[in-house]
């Protein structure tokens, strides 16, 4: 027979007391999980590695500075608009001792037709000083460190240590955004959400490419406002719900776009 509780008994130790009342803890926030099974994860990758063994990033740059530089300019612009606009400028500067010779006006001038380029002519002014003075002029492979760097993000970070330094890292554009939501791949409501999400469930020896493979997908696929279900090579194990087919596109290699016609279609 059980003992009947003492009234005067303390809490549990999961109960918190405020202003003499026993108050209970909020439950956590459960995660949010992939809608699929490892051996599903793998089948993806795996495909994608087929289609394209060595993606490459459609930005213009001929150095770990330029590329740095050309991924500040591409926010909230298309990849091809910036090859554009930096032909020129990386002709002039590729180097941050180059850039800060060249001036704020110049660059501007330079990159007029890229949104936001007073802005961004200030950032890669200041960043290409910030190089000079606290990294010798090299960019740094360290995330915490690029990071500090007028106009880059976590996004613009990982992309620099995955394309130059080649570090498996998942940048997070909006394609990326909308695909791990989309297919419930990687579920999320920030960037860092999905990021997080993806890192877990992506085998590592897919990781040094899986940024690349998703952006492309996303960009010439699974795009914004209409996917193009009867060209996905994983039609059969996506799990989106305006999914059109159930019935993949061949699984073959395929040839990288041409530089003059890629764009960010969003």
């Amino acid at each position: 027979m059980q003992k009947p509780k003492r009234k005067d008994a303390a809490p549990s130790a999961a109960v918190k007391v405020r202003d003499g009342a026993a108050v209970r803890p909020r439950p956590r926030p459960r995660r949010p999980h992939a809608l699929y099974t490892p051996a599903e994860v793998e089948e993806i990758f795996r495909r994608f590695a087929v289609q394209r063994p060595e993606p490459k990033g459609e930005l213009e740059h001929v150095n770990a500075f330029t590329l740095l530089v050309a991924v500040v300019l591409s926010a909230q612009a298309t990849d091809a608009g910036v090859n554009k606009a930096t032909q020129a400028l990386f002709k002039a500067a590729d180097t941050p001792q180059k850039m800060v010779a060249l001036g704020e006006e110049a660059v501007g001038e330079m990159i007029r037709t890229i949104g936001l380029w007073r802005a961004k002519a200030k950032n890669v002014i200041a960043l290409s000083q910030a190089l000079l003075r606290d990294h010798g002029g090299a960019v740094p492979d360290d995330r915490e460190a690029l990071v500090k760097l007028p106009g880059v993000g976590r996004k613009t970070a990982n992309v620099v240590l995955n394309m130059a330094f080649g570090q498996p890292t998942m940048a997070v554009d909006t394609h990326i955004f909308r695909i791990g939501n989309r297919l419930g791949l990687a579920p999320g409501k920030t960037p860092e959400q999905v990021e997080a999400g993806l890192v877990r469930i992506i085998p590592q020896k897919y990781m040094r490419h899986a940024h690349h493979w998703l952006i492309l997908h996303g960009r010439y696929v699974c795009k914004a406002r209409k996917p193009e279900c009867p060209r996905c090579v994983i039609a059969d194990i996506c799990k989106a719900a305006e999914k059109t087919t159930d019935i993949p596109a061949p699984l073959v290699e395929i040839a990288p776009v041409p530089d003059a016609v890629a764009e960010d279609v969003g």
